[in-house]
C-alpha cells in the first residue's frame, strides 16, 4: 500500500510518501516539505497565534493535495514539540480538524523517542547490541537506550536547535555571554537525565539521527548525502570540540558557506552543535554513527507492524488501526 506520513514539526511540515510491502523496507516515493518554523510563531504566552494557525492550515492543505496527487491510500498525521508545548494546543488541533479534516496525533516526548529508537533499531539490526540513540529536532532532544525494539529508557528534553536559537542566542553572531549561558543550560538539562541511562551500562553502539546531526557530520568531513544512504557517516566528539567555538564566532551567512549547510538552517547550527557536544561529553561518547532513519520511519514501521499482526490472525483490522492517526475524512 502507499502510505503518507505527515509530520508537523517545529521547523518543517513534511509529507513523506512511501510504498509499503510486507517483509520489505518502506520505499520512499515522494517528499513534500514546507518551512513553517512553527515554534517561532509562539506568542509571549506560549500560544500559537492566529498567524501561525492560519499558516499551519494552509500548509496542511497543500500537503493533503500532494498526498492525493501521489495516490496515498492512508495518511498518518502527527505533531511534535511545537504543537505539544503550545498552551492552546487543543484549540489549534480543533481548528486544524475543522478546516482540513486532519486529526493530528500529538506525540508525547517519550513516544517520539521510542518511535525514533524503533527506526534506528530496524536500520542497525540486532547485531548493534545495546543501542544509544540521540536525535536533535527543531524543538526537542530525544534520547533512548535499549537492547530490544522497545527502549529501556526514553526521554525528551526541550533542547531543539530551533527553540534554543530563537530563545537564547538571537545575535548574529551571538554574544559570547549568550553562548556561555546556553552551554550551561544545555549541560545542566542533560545532566539531570544521565542517571536514567547509566544504570543500564555502556552502549555497544551509539547512533544519531536528524538533519542537525547529519549537517554537523558533514561539516566534520562526512560523505555528502548524494553518495547514498549506505555510506557510513560518523560524528566525532573531537570534531564537535573543534567546531563549536568556530561556529560561535561566525555569522549565519558564514555558516551557510560550510559544506552541507543550507542558508535557511545556518542560524540553528550553533545551538545544535552545543547540544550535540553536551550530550557526547555527558554520556562519554567518542563517536556516533549517523542513522538515516528517524521518527517518520518509526511511525511507518509501527503502522506496518500492526497491519501485519492483524493480517496474521492475531487481531482484527480494527484493532490494528491507530485511531489517532486517522486518514482524511
Amino acid at each position: 500500500m502507499r502510505l503518507g506520513v505527515l509530520d508537523v514539526g517545529s521547523n518543517t511540515v513534511h509529507l513523506l510518501v512511501v510504498d509499503a510491502h510486507h517483509g520489505a523496507r518502506p520505499l520512499p516515493a515522494h517528499s513534500h516539505k514546507a518551512e513553517l518554523r512553527l515554534a517561532q510563531l509562539l506568542d509571549a504566552d506560549g500560544a500559537i497565534g492566529e498567524r501561525g494557525v492560519t499558516a499551519l492550515v494552509a500548509t496542511l492543505r497543500a500537503a493533503l493535495q500532494a498526498a492525493e496527487d501521489k495516490g496515498v491510500e492512508e495518511l498518518l498525521p502527527f505533531a511534535t514539540s511545537a504543537v505539544r508545548d503550545a498552551v492552546n494546543a487543543d484549540e489549534v488541533l480543533r481548528r486544524v480538524r475543522e478546516e482540513t479534516g486532519v486529526r493530528l496525533d500529538v506525540l508525547s516526548g517519550p513516544e517520539e523517542a521510542r518511535l525514533t529508537f524503533l527506526a534506528a533499531r530496524r536500520w542497525c539490526g540486532w547485531s548493534a547490541g545495546r543501542l544509544l540513540l540521540l536525535d536533535i529536532g527543531g524543538g526537542s532532544l530525544e534520547i533512548a537506550y535499549g537492547l530490544d525494539e522497545e527502549p529501556d529508557a526514553a526521554v525528551s528534553l526541550p533542547l531543539g536547535a530551533g527553540r534554543l536559537t530563537h530563545a537564547r542566542v538571537p545575535g548574529d553572531p551571538p554574544a559570547p555571554g549568550d553562548v556561555r549561558e546556553l552551554r550551561k543550560y544545555v549541560r545542566a538539562s542533560i545532566a539531570r537525565v544521565v542517571g536514567e541511562f547509566s544504570r543500564f551500562g555502556p552502549p555497544d553502539r551509539v547512533v544519531a539521527t536528524s538533519k542537525t546531526f547529519r549537517r554537523l557530520a558533514r561539516v566534520g568531513g562526512a560523505a555528502r548525502s548524494s553518495e547514498g544512504l549506505y555510506v557510513t557517516r560518523e560524528l566525532k566528539r573531537r570534531s564537535l570540540e573543534e567546531w563549536v567555538p568556530r561556529l560561535a564566532a561566525m555569522t549565519a551567512a558564514e555558516r551557510a558557506e560550510l559544506p552541507g549547510i543550507p542558508e535557511d538552517r545556518a542560524d540553528q547550527l550553533l545551538a545544535g552543535a552545543i547540544v550535540a557536544e553536551g550530550a557526547f561529553d555527558l554520556f562519554d561518547i567518542e563517536r556516533a554513527e549517523i542513522c538515516p532513519w528517524a521518527l517518520r520511519e518509526g511511525v511507518i514501521l509501527r503502522r506496518l507492524d500492526r497491519l501485519d499482526r492483524a493480517e496474521g490472525g492475531r487481531g482484527t483490522v480494527t484493532d490494528a488501526i491507530v485511531t489517532t492517526w486517522t486518514p482524511r475524512g
